[in-house]
């Protein structure tokens, strides 16, 4: 399945948020019609599952770097190192709640966006969790997401056509 087309814009912001959008929806689409056993099912030896993964979208992506470094809600990041692993989702979690927790994040990173600069800089950053490297602003951190969401687009897709052979866009020689 092709993802949605794209609009031609000139608004930098618009542009960022629609090729975001693109991805997360990608992550969605790929998921789409599996089962509860299918989306549970370890795909390797570390135990990592598609469920495990949108949580992981969900947690330590979308709301740590939105709501958490950009927004600076410090409490959101400390919930987070208190949780532990974002990509161990409980058997008594159903799928469905943790991907409309994944929705729901969205949305909220969305209205975060909307409402900063792109050259603001984050709120709050949580100083040697990625060496000396730090994002110095929103565009940064968009584009940072942008990147982590769409190489997880590439796991989904291998592991949905390792579990029914469904491949998400196929180029066919004319």
């Amino acid at each position: 399945m092709p993802e949605a087309s794209l609009p031609t814009v000139r608004d930098e912001r618009t542009l960022l948020v629609d090729y975001l959008n693109a991805q997360r929806g990608h992550i969605l689409g790929a998921l789409d019609g599996l089962d509860d056993e299918a989306l549970r099912r370890p795909m390797l030896p570390s135990g990592w599952s598609c469920l495990g993964l949108v949580q992981h979208l969900t947690l330590d992506v979308e709301r740590f770097w939105f709501a958490g470094v950009m927004a600076g809600d410090r409490a959101v990041l400390d919930a987070l190192e208190a949780s532990g692993n974002a990509w161990g989702v409980g058997a008594d979690v159903p799928a469905d709640t943790v991907l409309d927790a994944y929705r729901e994040e969205i949305a909220r990173s969305n209205a975060e966006i909307a409402g900063l600069d792109l050259s603001a800089s984050p709120g709050f950053w949580p100083e040697g969790m990625f060496g000396s490297w730090h994002p110095e602003s929103l565009r940064r951190v968009i584009l940072h997401v942008i990147v982590e969401t769409a190489g997880h687009t590439g796991h989904l897709d291998a592991v949905r056509e390792l579990i029914d052979g469904r491949q998400w866009l196929v180029l066919t020689e004319g």
